[in-house]
């Protein structure tokens, strides 16, 4: 198997210090937390960022600030959000591609998402396909549901993102797909020939679909806006003790954990 991927995914958009008090929000917090996120074994750190009061925003100089500072830190994958907030409109949300940073998500369909919509309608889709593609951004194409896939292979044929394409598999929101082994087994039976995968479980979804990633040569995505708990109602102390966890049992399993170089390669991407 190829050596497993691992991305920290540390704020999100709809996560709380109320929830977790461990949740880091300002730029310089975000990039102390991806730097131990790193040291603990991971290779991308997926971008959210928060404005002064703690809300999501998509504001190109906040998201720039938080990337420096990262980089600044260590040489991990920024991968950042074009999905932002539900709610937020496009011109809001294609902001962050502004950084020409080297990874963004490409979420391919709309989904329903808890009380509220996540919405991405073909034109939109197609509009950040091709500002990726402009700026040399490789794209993670987010599926909260198996019909995305196809909404990616649609992009594939107007020419607007290159295949071997990369999925992340986000499970378990409700309105989305859920976050069970069978429905991970037919997402990853779906992918295009070639293709490479990672996922992201929701909740209580995110260990145990974690683990089957790494026995069936996908990769893995935790932290805290996926899941702000390490075990049933014992919060996390951290995005890296989470990242942690992943590493070890991906070494009790046999599966050693790439660099953000090696990353890069299994994604075919430069080296930085």
């Amino acid at each position: 198997m190829e050596k497993l991927i691992i991305t920290a995914a540390m704020v999100g958009a709809e996560v709380t210090r109320q929830e977790n008090p461990n949740l880091p929000l300002t730029p310089e917090e975000i990039a102390q937390a991806a730097e131990e996120a790193w040291k603990a074994g991971a290779s991308i750190i997926h971008l959210h960022v928060r404005d002064e009061q703690g809300k999501a925003t998509q504001s190109a100089a906040v998201f720039r600030e938080a990337a420096d500072r990262i980089s600044r830190r260590c040489d991990v994958i920024i991968q950042v959000s074009t999905g932002g907030g539900v709610g937020m409109t496009a011109e809001e949300r294609i902001q962050s591609l502004t950084l020409n940073p080297e990874m963004a998500t490409l979420t391919t369909g709309t989904v329903n998402f808890g009380d509220g919509v996540f919405y991405n309608p073909p034109k939109d889709i197609e509009v950040f396909a091709r500002a990726m593609k402009e700026r040399g951004v490789k794209p993670e194409i987010e599926v909260f549901d198996v019909g995305m896939i196809g909404g990616a292979l649609a992009l594939v044929k107007k020419g607007l993102v290159q295949p071997p394409l990369h999925y992340d598999f986000v499970m378990g929101v409700p309105g989305g797909i859920p976050g069970t082994p069978r429905d991970l087994l037919h997402l990853v039976e779906s992918l295009p020939a070639g293709s490479t995968w990672s996922v992201a479980g929701i909740g209580r979804a995110e260990l145990p679909l974690g683990v089957m990633a790494i026995i069936m040569g996908g990769h893995v995505r935790v932290g805290f806006e996926d899941n702000v708990y390490y075990s049933k109602g014992v919060l996390a102390e951290s995005n890296a003790q989470l990242v942690a966890r992943i590493v070890r049992l991906a070494r009790e399993l046999g599966r050693e954990v790439a660099t953000p170089n090696e990353a890069r390669a299994i994604l075919g991407m430069p080296p930085r």
